[in-house]
């Protein structure tokens, strides 16, 4: 009997392309209806390495991929959110929580997922509201994943006749290494650990692999999974790629820990097979929940030693900064609301030092135009819009306590200081966006321009500057001081005007060189605007 090799090759990339499309499409309706709630959770509850693995689970199962978990979990060490260990625990448990796919897919639903299909795109066509959009992806979603593992197992039946195929499976049994090189380079290449799992629970179920060959393949999934996290701190910090490194090294020691005790292993899932008398698809299923469940149970104990072994690895400190809150105790808001509105203070100060640290890092960044500035300045102004936050949640709660007068006024002036260091990383923020675009349209700005930007910047910097000594000390001759700077940054909007309409009338300067110079002087003008806010608000507390 021949072979139609178009056949079978047209049906399982059809199969595998409607698996990969439903399980990203599932995915999605899932992290839509969580919505930011992952990252608070990753944020808030990561506080030891067994609640990072309690929510990695949690995470991953409610989004369907841990690749994504672990995108966001870089994403948050990256931004200062997360501790380096606190991240092996989460990507610890986003390991376990994938597994649960491959249990869905064990579960015979027959020709059940047609009607998920229908229901789901009906949600999707005639329900408008966002909620039912959202299960309506879920539903067509999960209903695709099975008819395009359906497409896969029917392209795979015929391959019995193959007399290569089966050598082919009898060499990857002898050839464990093999195995474990071919689980990681599909699942690199098709970029979804479960679409691994899926197309090798489909040639299990087929007989057309055994349990000693699909093992080991099994275990590469896990180690090609890991290219996402890669991917996703590439040009991000040192501690980021050391948390994308604790991936790697967390799933290669796994690897190679049950590579060593393969056989116990094996023999363990076919005990637990023949108790339970598990289907094909489903041992396949027990198997990779196993390997990662007990990969954590031996490597939980040793994430200080991990941790440790990743940061000697990559050695190197870029400035990560601590953006999490220090000194908001709730404790003091029912007890002394007084205490309370001091820690707010002082978590505004550190605010401000974020604020002051991002404005220079953009000046360094334009002087030299060195990109290694840039991460810095976006991971402080992501920093500034989270302390606004939890420190305006956390006045708005001393707020409902009685305070006395002077408190009153004290807890009205940081609510505004909160807000206006909030605005200086705003305004940075668009200064390093106009850099950046003036960089990538190759805009030069003429050399007289750019003195006269450094000439404001120093000003702008030093005006903030004052006005976080200022607040600190409660301090009348600095408040004045700010003032005074402030009065001269305006001076200078208005002589650069000028001077800029001089230059373009002399084509001195370009127009879009113009459009970036007179944008960065607008922001550098309110960043002045903001740092004397700060001092009049001490200037009326004295007073």
């Amino acid at each position: 009997m021949t072979i139609d090799w178009q056949s079978i090759l047209f049906q399982f990339l059809g199969g595998l392309g409607v698996f990969l499309f439903s399980i990203k499409f599932m995915g999605e309706g899932l992290q839509k209806s969580a919505d930011e709630r992952l990252r608070e959770w990753l944020n808030r509850f990561t506080t030891n390495p067994i609640m990072g693995v309690l929510v990695g689970i949690i995470v991953t199962i409610c989004i369907q991929s841990s690749s994504a978990t672990t995108v966001i979990t870089v994403g948050l060490v990256s931004a200062g959110f997360l501790t380096l260990r606190q991240a092996i625990g989460v990507i610890m448990g986003a390991n376990i929580g994938t597994t649960i796919t491959a249990f869905i897919i064990g579960i015979n639903i027959g020709i059940y997922f047609y009607p998920l299909l229908a229901i789901g795109a009906g949600c999707l066509f005639f329900l408008k509201k966002a909620t039912y959009q959202h299960i309506g992806q879920i539903l067509f979603g999960f209903g695709g994943l099975f008819l395009g593992l359906e497409l896969m197992s029917a392209s795979m039946q015929s391959l019995h006749q193959l007399a290569d195929f089966a050598s082919l499976t009898l060499h990857l049994s002898n050839q464990p290494i093999l195995g474990v090189f071919l689980g990681s380079i599909f699942t690199l290449l098709v970029q979804s650990s479960t679409a691994t799992v899926g197309v090798l629970q489909g040639l299990y179920a087929e007989h057309l692999i055994g349990l000693d060959g699909a093992l080991p393949i099994l275990f590469g999934e896990n180690i090609g999974t890991t290219i996402t996290a890669v991917l996703a701190s590439l040009g991000a910090s040192i501690y980021a790629k050391r948390a994308a490194a604790a991936h790697v090294l967390f799933n290669v020691i796994g690897t190679i820990i049950f590579m060593i005790f393969f056989t116990p292993f094996m023999q363990y899932v076919q005990w637990v097979s023949g108790v339970f008398h598990l289907e094909p698809r489903m041992q396949i299923a027990v198997a990779h929940g196993s390997f990662n469940v007990f990969n954590m149970m031996i490597q939980l104990p040793f994430i200080a030693g991990l941790a440790a072994l990743v940061t000697k690895l990559l050695p190197g400190h870029d400035g990560n900064i601590n953006v999490t809150t220090k000194h908001l105790d709730p404790t003091f808001i029912d007890s002394s609301p007084a205490i309370a509105l001091g820690q707010a203070k002082e978590e505004v100060l550190r605010m401000g030092e974020h604020a002051l640290r991002g404005l220079e890092e953009t000046f360094l960044y334009m002087k030299t135009g060195e990109s290694e500035h840039i991460p810095t300045v976006l991971q402080l102004e992501v920093g500034l819009n989270h302390l606004d936050n939890e420190i305006t949640d956390y006045l708005v709660m001393v707020s409902k306590q009685p305070l006395s007068r002077a408190d009153s006024v004290r807890h009205h002036t940081l609510l505004t200081n909160v807000r206006d260091f909030e605005r200086i990383g705003d305004h940075f923020e668009n200064i390093i966006e106009l850099l950046q675009y003036k960089d990538h349209h190759e805009v030069s700005l003429s050399k007289s321009a750019r003195q006269d930007l450094i000439g404001m910047f120093s000003l702008a910097i030093e005006a903030v500057r004052k006005s976080i000594e200022a607040l600190d000390t409660a301090s009348l001759s600095l408040a004045q001081e700010v003032t005074e700077l402030e009065s001269l940054i305006d001076d200078m909007e208005d002589k650069l005007r000028q001077k800029h309409i001089a230059r373009l009338n002399t084509n001195e300067c370009s127009g879009a060189a113009g459009i970036v110079y007179m944008d960065i002087v607008s922001n550098l003008e309110r960043i002045g605007d903001h740092a004397v806010n700060i001092a009049d608000s001490i200037l009326g507390i004295r007073h």
